[in-house]
């Protein structure tokens, strides 16, 4: 088949490769080559690619009922509303389609939760390094630096403070803030944890100050870090939490919930067109039926704590740095060399993974991926790194 690139926006600088099929923890392209994958979209496929359960959802839900209008409940969006929140603990699940838009709808519902509850107060609190989005007001909320000169004016109402600091945290905090927005893991920053104590505190400062705790688990949700969700590791609940990526294990699909306390949206003030739609609803209650079972679970923290401990093993032969990060989202800091040529090496040896910043690498495979895909990894990743 002739691949005509020339009329894809050029929106991110991609390798001239073009991928046509997948499955569990491979890809193969074109040209009949075919690829490793721990990048998975950005830790997007938890099941890997077109897995069985997912196939079967999309297929089953197709010959019932695509899309029926959000003006309509259906049975499916109604059953992973359910899901979530019975997991979750919380009350409240509007579906939507992207991470971005979960968290553009959780800046929104502080905001009115703000008017309504706390004199006008709209300001949110959010971290240096923090990646919450690309819509304009999602840009606005991130800490990333290459963000700051891009689209402005941007959407103003956030102030920033350097991950893990509570004390800067809690003078931030003032009379016009109405939440408080943090990734338990930054993701995209190179995977760098909030401490649990940190979450904990943060928790207890929110309450005593009379505001909102946003968890944006786009990212670290739906197993990835070896729980359900990663505030679970930690004990704690937030007011609002977003899910996205793994939620739909690759097709599009995510949420905004929040508590019975937090939810205060009325008729007209929240939507979208094909938001709760059958289709995604359908492939979103097969994922989370399948990575909410415990021994599912377990085996996702096993998996992870065996890819830290080879990762672990080679940064020390060849001279590099620490490893870090939670489940299967983990990051190898590079002592020398530049993690994008890395990356690059990596990707002509069959390989595929993420270079977030020029000194870290970036690994985030299906929730599936197996012991022997981890060896195979770090075979093809150590004369990368020599």
């Amino acid at each position: 088949m002739n691949h005509d690139l020339d009329h894809v926006m050029k929106i991110t600088l991609r390798p001239p490769i073009v991928m046509v099929e997948g499955a569990g923890s491979w890809l193969r392209d074109s040209e009949g080559r075919t690829y490793l994958d721990f990048v998975q979209g950005w830790a997007v496929n938890c099941l890997g690619h077109c897995h069985p359960v997912m196939l079967e959802a999309l297929q089953a839900q197709a010959r019932r009922l695509i899309n029926c209008s959000p003006a309509y409940h259906n049975e499916v969006m109604a059953r992973l509303a359910s899901l979530v929140a019975d997991s979750s603990g919380l009350d409240s699940v509007f579906l939507c389609n992207s991470g971005a838009e979960a968290n553009e709808g959780a800046i929104k519902l502080a905001r009115k939760w703000g008017q309504l509850h706390r004199g006008g107060a709209f300001e949110i609190v959010t971290t240096h390094g923090a990646f919450h989005g690309r819509t304009l007001a999602t840009m606005s909320a991130s800490g990333k630096p290459a963000f700051e000169p891009l689209f402005e004016p941007k959407v103003p109402g956030f102030r920033k403070v350097p991950l893990n600091d509570l004390d800067a945290m809690a003078a931030a905090i003032t009379e016009r803030t109405v939440a408080v927005m943090i990734e338990p893991i930054q993701g995209e920053a190179g995977v760098f944890p909030a401490r649990d104590d940190y979450l904990r505190a943060l928790r207890e400062l929110t309450d005593e100050r009379g505001v909102l705790l946003i968890l944006d688990e786009i990212q670290t949700g739906i197993g990835r870090t070896g729980r359900l969700y990663a505030f679970e590791h930690v004990g704690i609940r937030p007011d609002i939490l977003t899910l996205g990526k793994g939620l739909g294990g690759g097709v599009p699909l995510a949420a905004l919930v929040a508590s019975a306390r937090a939810s205060c949206f009325e008729p007209g003030d929240q939507g979208g067109t094909f938001n709760g739609n059958p289709l995604m609803a359908a492939v979103g209650c097969a994922v989370m039926d399948t990575v909410r079972r415990p021994e599912f679970l377990a085996s996702v923290r096993d998996t992870g704590a065996y890819l830290v401990e080879r990762l672990a093993a080679l940064s020390a032969e060849t001279g590099h740095g620490e490893v870090r990060g939670r489940g299967l989202l983990i990051a190898l800091a590079l002592t020398h060399g530049d993690a994008s040529k890395v990356a690059d090496n990596a990707l002509d040896r069959g390989l595929l993974i993420n270079a977030p910043r020029p000194d870290t690498l970036r690994f985030m495979p299906a929730l599936t991926v197996s012991r022997a895909e981890v060896d195979q990894m770090i075979e093809r990743l150590a004369p990368c790194l020599a």
